[in-house]
């Protein structure tokens, strides 16, 4: 995969720059609009609340990364992804009279008004940053390239910017492996979970009065994933007394009816854990066609993959 991020200061002209660069490297030029309406596709017209933006993102794209290589000229795109051998990133920079002079042409407006304008729109810019990273400035390291054009126009700073990705040898690496796709969605899902955001067109979401918060975000993951599941449908009676009145059962916390598997959460405490072990000990001898599993929430990575439950 190779991804090329490009921002860069307001009337900078950043955005011509990563159109030009996109079609210099033939790579797909994904803007604010375009990540919008991709990501209204997946998540449907619901609002992304700002602190999931980033990870709502960031799933989106890794999923396209697959199929293609990105330029990405979105506010802040430097920081969807973490450090990757085939993650380029730059910056355009400019100085204020040039900005300035940007906004005169491209809206027909006095100098004065166009300081004024410029200075609304810089504040607009940091505002978006800082809801969507909590931070409204961009950090000068996160950036492998740093143009500043003073003295050059756009179309020659996106050959400079794809002169160094070709020394890089960004258009020859492969694509996304699917496994690092999934591995990144996964991540961010998780974190989508917990704010029970999942793709649009998914089956009806179920409510119920769940025994604690683990659980709740455990069914926002598996909704995540489109997959169906019942919340403590079924008690297994584990014991009887001399008249055979049940006197100790067991009660899976979800049941997962495409897998004919129920899977029980432990907690951290170690004396839960004993016990719930002992139950499951006891349920496995007594039901042995039942399947079962238990895990902490660490574990639900590996119940992910291990029953292949891609992405989609």
């Amino acid at each position: 995969m190779a991804l090329l991020t490009i921002s860069g200061e307001t009337a900078s002209g950043w955005e011509e720059v990563a159109h030009s660069a996109a079609a210099l490297l033939k790579f797909e030029l994904v803007n604010e609009s375009r990540l919008a309406q991709w990501m209204a596709e997946e998540f449907g017209d619901r609002i992304i609340p700002a602190r999931a933006w980033k990870a709502a993102a960031t799933s989106v794209l890794a999923r396209f990364a697959t199929e293609h290589h990105l330029v990405i000229a979105v506010e802040g795109a430097e920081q969807l992804f973490d450090s990757l051998p085939s993650l380029m990133t730059a910056q355009i920079t400019s100085p204020e009279a040039r900005r300035c002079g940007f906004l005169m042409l491209e809206r027909r407006v006095e100098k004065a008004e166009a300081v004024t304008q410029l200075a609304k729109l810089e504040q607009e810019r940091k505002r978006l940053r800082k809801s969507r990273f909590g931070r409204g400035s961009a950090e000068h390291f996160r950036f492998d390239v740093i143009l500043n054009l003073a003295n050059f126009d756009a179309s020659q700073a996106a050959e400079a910017i794809a002169a160094v990705a070709a020394a890089r040898k960004l258009p020859d690496l492969g694509l996304l492996p699917a496994e690092t796709a999934a591995e990144i969605q996964f991540s961010t899902r998780m974190q989508l979970a917990r704010d029970q955001i999942a793709p649009a067109g998914r089956a009806g979401l179920k409510r119920s009065a769940f025994g604690h918060p683990s659980e709740e975000m455990f069914a926002n993951l598996l909704d995540f994933y489109r997959i169906p599941w019942d919340y403590e449908p079924r008690s297994f009676p584990l014991q009887w007394d001399k008249d055979g009145n049940v006197v100790e059962a067991f009660t899976p916390d979800f049941y997962l009816p495409e897998f004919d598997l129920y899977v029980e959460l432990t907690t951290m405490k170690q004396s839960l854990v004993t016990r719930k072990n002992r139950k499951v000990k006891l349920l496995r001898a007594i039901y042995p066609h039942v399947n079962i599993q238990v895990f902490y929430q660490k574990d639900y990575q590996d119940l992910i993959f291990k029953h292949g439950l891609k992405a989609s």
